[in-house]
């Protein structure tokens, strides 16, 4: 179905054009619209702001994939695809440090686990319905899981390695019983990370005809330019709030914060600190960065498949050759954290009593020379994928120069760095940057069982280690999981120096995008304007 045979929309000619004066300076006249880009009037809202409808437009602002942007979220790499996905789309749930099992139930009503921790029972709401009128039923999330295993996203792989889909079977019509490979007691937060959606049984190929239970309904796709939604009346979950949403495709970080300030759209995603800075001088917008432990984690990934990243030294080295400090101060202004070569800053099970790993070029470059590869040449390869990506690697390939590696830097277009995940994991030097997720998920999800994404790191000790913590509770999980975070630590095969906020900005009258969780890629169900 081609964008031009969608039904029309009254904001169409705005929407298909709006890309094109993205660019204006921060400085641009004209004013923050009211945040309301409905063609009729709204009502006006009251303190029970969170409750009521708002009514209204919300416009957002998003890094894209340029041509190669897809409805299909199984295979959609960027920022853009996700957000789009879950405004469309019901989802499992999310995670919620404040909620009795640290989620938020989306189209479940709750998750049992059995005592032996080898059997996870997922309780449909039997109020979800489609687009279509048809109501959701075990086969439609059984079907939905099964697609999710099947993809080529890291992100989405994490539901195969821990369940056994073959084996998982419905229920009765709203119960699905889903078996584990190993015994866990964290699935919960793998199913309801708040990325796992779902579509009915025996979808193969997402369109725009694709029935949904999400939020909102799609109207309109353009690659590389945007999606508009209405709302969704059906929708199970509270609001949403808003008449309907359009999200703008816009790679560069200073063209979204132009169109936030040129009142071209009300919201705008992951800004870059210098934006930010500006930003906050503008009495019409507010900044909303994101809390720990939903940072970003920016790191650079050491492939073990190619020399000299086989060899502990050579991985050691490029770990102390970085300025951490620096980084964080000249790239980020100070909004940021040093991170210490692991993710998941923030969430429990991050191993926190870990040294700190100090700035060392004399140590780097000696032991470079015992490992024979003092001088060796390397190219990193980036994109803006986030903001901050390719200046910290700018930075970085610096300090490599700093302790005698001929290091030089590639930089893709934005979108392409992950567009072909499979050519990205056979580069020699790459930077990545992962979403807040709970560490020993995060390993099962990277690195475990010398998956794609693990870059040649192939440990079965330390997969031991994580699985025997995820089986337990308490002390013994978390002591166990700092035994197999350790020896990641030293010998494992990423550069990570520095976590940073989403560094997002809004028009005033935008209230509730954070309610939706997930704040680094929300849905808007929550999302007001007044």
């Amino acid at each position: 179905m081609s964008p031009s045979s969608l039904p029309p929309h009254p904001g169409r000619r705005r929407f298909l054009t709006a890309g094109a004066g993205a660019a204006l300076a921060l400085g641009a006249g004209g004013g923050l619209l009211t945040a309301c880009s409905s063609d009729e009037e709204k009502p006006a809202r009251g303190e029970d702001a969170g409750k009521g409808r708002s009514g209204g437009t919300l416009r957002a602002a998003f890094v894209g994939g340029g041509a190669s942007e897809t409805l299909d979220f199984f295979r959609g790499p960027t920022a853009l695809d996700m957000v789009r996905a879950r405004a469309w789309h019901g989802t499992l749930g999310n995670l919620d440090p404040k909620a009795e099992d640290g989620v938020r139930y989306g189209v479940l009503k709750d998750i049992g686990i059995s005592a032996d921790l080898g059997t996870y029972t997922l309780r449909l709401r039997e109020d979800v319905r489609f687009t279509d009128g048809s109501r959701l039923t075990a086969d439609d999330v059984l079907h939905s899981l099964r697609l999710a295993g099947a993809s080529t996203l890291p992100a989405f792989k994490l539901i195969a390695l821990n369940f056994d889909l073959k084996g998982a079977r419905a229920h009765g019509a709203h119960e699905v019983d889903l078996p584990t490979l190993r015994p866990i007691a964290d699935g919960r937060l793998i199913l309801c990370q708040g990325n796992f959606l779902v579509v009915k049984d025996g979808t193969r190929e997402i369109t725009a005809r694709t029935p949904s239970c999400g939020p909102f309904k799609l109207t309109e796709f353009t690659p590389g330019q945007g999606t508009a939604f209405r709302r969704h009346d059906d929708y199970y979950g509270e609001g949403p709030l808003l008449d309907g949403l359009e999200l703008r495709s816009i790679a560069d970080a200073q063209a979204r914060a132009g169109a936030l300030t040129s009142g071209q759209v009300d919201f705008a995603h992951d800004l870059s600190p210098v934006a930010a800075r500006t930003l906050g001088k503008d009495g019409r917008v507010r900044l909303a960065p994101s809390k720990s432990p939903y940072l970003v984690a920016l790191s650079f990934r050491m492939n073990m498949r190619t020399k000299p990243f086989d060899d502990a030294r050579v991985r050691e080295a490029f770990k102390l050759a970085v300025d951490r400090e620096a980084l964080v101060r000249t790239v980020f202004h100070g909004e940021a954290t040093v991170g210490n070569d692991l993710p998941s800053l923030g969430f429990p099970d991050y191993a926190s009593d870990l040294p700190r790993r100090a700035h060392d070029p004399e140590r780097a470059r000696r032991l470079l020379e015992r490992a024979g590869a003092d001088g060796m040449e390397i190219r990193l390869t980036t994109g803006p994928e986030t903001p901050g990506m390719v200046e910290a690697a700018t930075l970085y390939v610096e300090d490599l120069r700093a302790v005698g590696v001929r290091a030089s830097l590639r930089e893709l277009p934005a979108g392409q760095l992950f567009a072909d995940f499979a050519a990205y994991s056979k580069l020699p030097f790459v930077a990545a940057y992962q979403v807040p997720v709970p560490a020993l998920p995060t390993y099962q999800m990277n690195t475990a069982g010398g998956s794609p994404s693990a870059l040649g790191w192939n440990r079965p000790d330390v997969d031991a280690l994580v699985a025997k913590a995820r089986a337990a509770t308490g002390a013994k999980a978390s002591e166990t999981g700092g035994k197999a975070q350790r020896k990641l630590w030293e010998e494992g095969n990423t550069v990570l120096p520095v976590f940073k906020p989403y560094l997002n900005a809004q028009a005033t009258g935008v209230g509730g995008v954070a309610d939706d969780l997930f704040e680094q890629f929300p849905g808007f169900s929550h999302a007001s304007l007044r």
